[in-house]
């Protein structure tokens, strides 16, 4: 049970029928457990899609223009591992973001008979959300593109169509760190290509005329004068024309070097939210007041699953099972009884702040 300070009150009464339960449809049977959580968001797919593409488009460029025409087998076979990998491992954690519950609240349950079930005493609330007529727990938001209040919500992100909650964080950091991790990866190999092929040309150069550097410059304005190409082989470094690879390298580039420090900033970001154990949304409703920092080493093990190991970084394994709500999650204690004597006023300070607030949530 929480204390909370009065700041933070909206939508909150001691008595169930000023929370208009008749409004609210009961909620509907729980779904079986293991049932795919996936949101029906038209932005959300298309950017889920697009995150593919890019993927599988610097797994055709890595490997079909740098690692099979290069005749180094022990590089091409060693980074051509170490990226796919890499790779499946940033789709799985894509998948498992995406896939994930992050921590819906069971919709529709602030009914008469439920509020009343909670037996409040003097000095007690609850939360009901207006969207979708839950009663919400301590630290849920309401997410307009999910329709669901979430638990511990950070954002919503449409990268991997879904909110980043309490139960999927883990995949999201995972995603983001994998996803560096190739863009980093892909960069150098572009950048030893480049190297490589323009040593191993000029040397062909040389040794296809038997010139020294001096010569092969004069030859080669001699041909540009007679209009006639210079022809060396060139199969070593790729397996497309030289326009066609210039192409597919440089867009790589843009790409790499774009998602590597977007993801590297959200990865850093939620490393700290999880460290701090405070949300972003939290974050930015706080602004510049200051606060105690309740985060620690144990927040650190919930979020990926208990004590450093293998798993940590395995997208496969679960962060924790989910601890089912019990009725004293429902419930919230306030700081003193005077605290509700100025929830009225203080409604309208709540309101002037969800104003500047994202419009993707609906805070508390």
């Amino acid at each position: 049970m929480m204390l909370i300070p009065a700041h933070h009150f909206r939508d909150i009464e001691r008595k169930p029928e000023y929370l208009q339960p008749e409004k609210c449809v009961p909620p509907p049977h729980p779904s079986p457990v293991g049932t795919m959580w996936f949101i029906r968001d038209g932005c959300g797919i298309a950017c889920a899609i697009v995150t593919w593409f890019l993927v599988l488009y610097a797994e055709f460029v890595v490997l079909f223009v740098m690692l099979i025409p290069s005749r180094d087998y022990v590089y091409s076979v060693i980074n051509g591992i170490v990226f796919n990998l890499l790779a499946f491992l940033a789709l799985a954690s894509h998948c498992r973001a995406m896939l994930t519950d992050p921590g819906a609240v069971p919709k529709g349950n602030a009914t008469k008979e439920f509020i009343e079930s909670l037996q409040l005493k003097p000095g007690q609330v609850v939360y009901k959300c207006p969207k979708c007529c839950s009663i919400k727990p301590d630290r849920a938001h309401h997410c307009s593109v999910c329709k669901r209040c979430i638990r511990k919500m950070d954002h919503h992100c449409p990268w991997v169509n879904n909110c980043v909650g309490e139960n999927n964080q883990k995949y999201f950091v995972l995603f983001t760190m994998y996803i560096a991790l190739i863009s980093l990866h892909a960069l150098i190999m572009v950048g030893f290509h480049f190297l490589h092929c323009f040593e191993e040309d000029w040397t062909n150069l040389l040794q296809a005329f038997g010139l020294t550097r001096k010569e092969t410059a004069e030859v080669r304005i001699f041909l540009h004068e007679k209009k006639q190409p210079l022809k060396v082989s060139s199969t070593e470094c790729s397996s497309f024309s030289p326009p066609t690879t210039v192409i597919l390298l440089i867009l790589l580039c843009f790409e790499g070097l774009l998602f590597l420090i977007f993801t590297s900033v959200m990865f850093g970001t939620q490393v700290h939210s999880i460290c701090t154990d405070e949300t972003g949304i939290e974050r930015l409703k706080r602004k510049n007041q200051p606060r105690e920092h309740t985060g620690s080493w144990k927040t650190v093990k919930e979020a990926f699953g208990g004590d450093f190991s293998l798993n940590w970084f395995n997208p496969f394994s679960r962060p924790r099972h989910p601890k089912p709500l019990s009725d004293r999650d429902w419930v919230r204690q306030v700081a003193s009884l005077s605290d509700l004597e100025n929830t009225e006023t203080t409604e309208e300070q709540t309101e002037e702040r969800k104003d500047t607030d994202s419009a993707e949530v609906t805070d508390e």
